[in-house]
């Protein structure tokens, strides 16, 4: 090799080495300003509101927003990821907070646990309150969530602000409220009720009047055969519109098809979790056949996505529609049952192979106007309550 190609190989092997070294040192920068966003995150992803979470929701998406496209695919966290605030679930405009003041003397607070799917918030939890609305215009409808994670994840990506169960309390006692009725949108009395409660009797010495009306499902009942008018309602009401989005004219001819419906609802360790398993009595009481009721958490152990399975291929069915027995079809609905990941519903179904075919309803209980009109019902005997 002659002197002058010696030169110009050392030349392109510097300039290699150079532009290797480069690229690391930006690969490392991306790496960090992505973990810069991942900790800001997960500073957010708490159960707790203190006086620098409205700064803090503001940092993360400031820092969200400043990231590359090739940055935001490197967030990684404890509990943070890409979709935190790059997934689309919908449009946030559509939704009402309901956190105005200017309340009145008569209030209805509508709490929930919360979703961060727009789409599901402003139709299933909006569904409901607009319901409550539009049944008793002498009151004020207001909001609250329970799940502060969830109220941060909402604030932080699209600003819109919703009330947690003190904010919403203090707001009520800070504009003269008198009567308070409280609906929540919970199936039963489970934990997250309970903590309602609780949180409630903290500020009832703050009005006049303070009731809480009963859950969807009503009563929990001593054992799986306890059923009641409730529940009877809700299992009705939820296979008929799963009948009817399936596009069946009736459960028979879905059965006579081969289709079992499945309804997964979130399942609870709390003593209310035979609830589940009264939800399925009913279905049986009803004579409904091709329906199944399954959990998340699998609890009561009969409604794990495994036993489901089992039942529905020992009574011979061969095609398969999920759904979620939930007020709300956000995350649960979304990843738990029709998820791509390997674990969800949808997907366990499928690979048992005992089935032609697995769909999924991604609809919340919320939506369903008999459903609301179950809620009216129970908000409407609470207010018989108030002196």
């Amino acid at each position: 090799m002659n002197t002058s190609k010696k030169i110009i190989a050392l030349i392109m092997a510097i300039c290699m080495i150079l532009g290797m070294a480069a690229c690391g040192d930006s690969s490392k920068k991306d790496q960090e300003a992505a973990d810069k966003v991942a900790a800001l995150i997960d500073a957010i992803y708490v159960q707790e509101r203190t006086d620098k979470t409205d700064d803090q929701c503001a940092e993360a998406k400031k820092a969200w927003d400043a990231l590359t496209d090739a940055q935001k695919e490197l967030v990684e966290g404890e509990s943070a990821d890409p979709d935190y605030f790059g997934r689309d679930t919908g449009d946030a405009s559509l939704d009402d907070p309901r956190n105005a003041d200017d309340i009145g003397k008569n209030e209805l607070l509508v709490v929930s646990f919360g979703t961060s799917f727009n789409e599901s918030r402003a139709t299933d939890v909006k569904g409901v309150e607009d319901a409550l609305e539009a049944a008793y215009p002498d009151w004020a409808v207001r909001r609250a969530f329970t799940a502060q994670i969830i109220i941060n994840h909402v604030q932080a990506r699209d600003g819109e602000f919703i009330d947690n169960m003190d904010q919403a309390l203090e707001r009520a006692a800070a504009n003269g409220v008198e009567n308070l009725v409280i609906q929540p949108t919970h199936l039963m009395h489970g934990a997250e009720y309970d903590e309602l409660s609780e949180a409630v009797d903290k500020y009832a010495s703050s009005f006049k009047t303070v009731v809480i009306a009963e859950p969807l499902l009503g009563e929990v009942g001593s054992d799986a055969t306890v059923i009641n008018a409730d529940k009877q309602a809700v299992a009705e009401a939820v296979t008929a519109e799963a009948v009817k989005v399936a596009g069946y004219a009736s459960l028979d001819d879905a059965a006579a098809d081969g289709t079992a419906f499945v309804f997964m609802g979130h399942g609870t360790s709390h003593n209310a979790k035979v609830t589940y398993s009264q939800m399925q009595t009913q279905m049986n009481e009803l004579g409904y056949d091709n329906v199944f009721i399954g959990t998340v958490e699998g609890e009561p152990e009969e409604t794990a996505c495994e036993e489901v399975i089992k039942a529905v291929s020992e009574a011979g069915y061969k095609k398969v529609v999920l759904r979620p027995l939930m007020v709300v079809a956000g995350d649960h609905a979304n990843n738990d049952m029709a998820g791509e990941e390997e674990d969800s519903w949808v997907s366990m179904f499928k690979a048992s192979k005992n089935f032609d075919s697995v769909e999924c309803q991604i609809e919340g209980l919320g939506r369903i106007a008999a459903v609301q009109e179950l809620y009216v019902q129970h908000t409407a005997d609470a207010i018989a309550q108030v002196k």
